[in-house]
């Protein structure tokens, strides 16, 4: 068994998300960013990271692009989270996609956020192939979410 795709993030990355999560508390959502919390998985204390939540279809999912992060590991363990734009928190469950449904949510969301987020797909883009993006998808963990 090979080891879980996982990319940290680096310095830049991390004072971006920052910045980025204080704009979604106040309310400015940047390109459908929310902040999402979760318990952590040892801890027990509330985790928050932003995310891109991405509409496919009025079918909601969260996508994650560096691999199974804490924030992915923390979610598969607490069961639930929630998401946040200004004021508004929303809680929510959800099912993992198994990695043959993965491709057009892959898709989709490259189209939206390459530009964020391509670096991290080592040159695959919203034009690959499907069998191409059936064969990243083991690395991209993908969340549909459900309104509690």
């Amino acid at each position: 068994m090979t080891a879980a795709r996982y990319i940290e993030p680096k310095k830049a990355t991390s004072t971006f998300n920052e910045v980025v999560a204080k704009l979604t508390r106040m309310g400015v959502s940047v390109w459908g960013s929310r902040v999402l919390t979760v318990v952590g998985r040892k801890s027990g204390e509330p985790r928050s990271v932003p995310v891109n939540l991405l509409t496919v279809d009025g079918v909601r999912y969260l996508v994650a692009p560096r691999g199974e992060t804490q924030w992915v590991r923390n979610l598969r363990v607490a069961g639930e989270g929630t998401l946040r734009v200004g004021k508004r928190v929303e809680a929510f469950t959800f099912r993992e996609l198994a990695d043959d449904e993965k491709p057009g949510i892959l898709r989709a969301y490259l189209k939206r956020w390459k530009f964020e987020v391509g670096v991290f797909f080592d040159g695959v883009d919203a034009k690959a192939s499907d069998e191409k993006l059936r064969e990243i998808a083991p690395g991209y963990p993908i969340f549909e979410i459900f309104t509690k």
